[in-house]
């Protein structure tokens, strides 16, 4: 009895320090992943990586892990050909199925969903933020982007009438969808009628209606799905065969 206690008493303690060793050995990764990844994207902080599943070091005799987290903060991704960018606030994607080197220097997921978080001001610069006329007398520009609820973009218009300021914007409401895969499409879903003039559809389009480009996302993921939340857009991003590194 008192051999059999012992056997469970060191089965115990082998137990802790396996457990211990695996924690310590999947934390050291964590920060090499996060390292290569900020070097292969060119990030400005190092993102945040958890590596997901028990025991770790299992895992990386057969090469392969589960599922890892990825998170970016201000992610400069760009924003068509000129050279221009937009900033995502808040970049987040699970990766499953990750194949990778056995110094970490390559790494590709099978598949991967997530998020990416992009502010009304920073989705703004690509409205038509100027004064534009849409008939005689009657200039109008897009000054704010909200919230406007179940998931539409509530568009701030700023309208002037033979030089005089109308007390208060009006407010559009519209659609954000997501087209081939790497753009984010805003489209009043009524026209306003702007002082009291019945103006045609495509003048008004021109202010209410706008596209935002979004290229270079980390590992060739794309986008999927856009809403409106409370902070900015919501886009849902997908991809396969998504590179980390090498």
């Amino acid at each position: 009895m008192r051999a059999l206690q012992i056997l469970l008493i060191i089965a115990v303690i082998l137990g802790a320090l396996f457990t211990a060793v695996d924690r310590v050995a999947v934390h050291l990764a964590e920060g090499e992943a996060a390292d290569r990844l900020r070097a292969s994207e060119g990030l400005a902080s190092t993102p945040d990586v958890d590596i997901n599943g028990f025991p770790f070091l299992t895992q990386v005799l057969g090469g392969s892990l589960d599922e890892v987290q990825v998170g970016i903060s201000d992610y400069e991704a760009g924003a068509g050909e000129d050279g221009r960018t937009i900033r995502i606030a808040d970049l987040r994607a699970d990766l499953k199925g990750v194949e990778f080197s056995g110094d970490f220097g390559s790494a590709v997921a099978d598949s991967a969903t997530g998020t990416a978080t992009i502010a009304y001001d920073e989705l703004l610069r690509t409205a038509k933020a100027e004064p534009t006329q849409v008939a005689p007398g009657i200039t109008a520009e897009v000054v704010a982007l909200s919230d406007g609820g179940n998931g539409k973009i509530k568009v701030a218009l700023e309208t002037t009438v033979l030089g005089t300021k109308l007390p208060k914007p009006v407010p559009v409401l519209s659609s954000v969808t997501v087209v081939d895969g790497n753009t984010v499409r805003v489209r009043a879903d009524a026209l306003p009628v702007l002082g009291g003039v019945e103006i045609a559809e495509s003048k008004v389009r021109q202010i209410t209606d706008f596209e935002q480009r979004i290229d270079g996302l980390p590992g060739g993921i794309s986008l999927e799905k856009v809403q409106a939340a409370e902070d900015g857009v919501e886009v849902t991003v997908t991809g396969k065969g998504v590179r980390l590194a090498g």
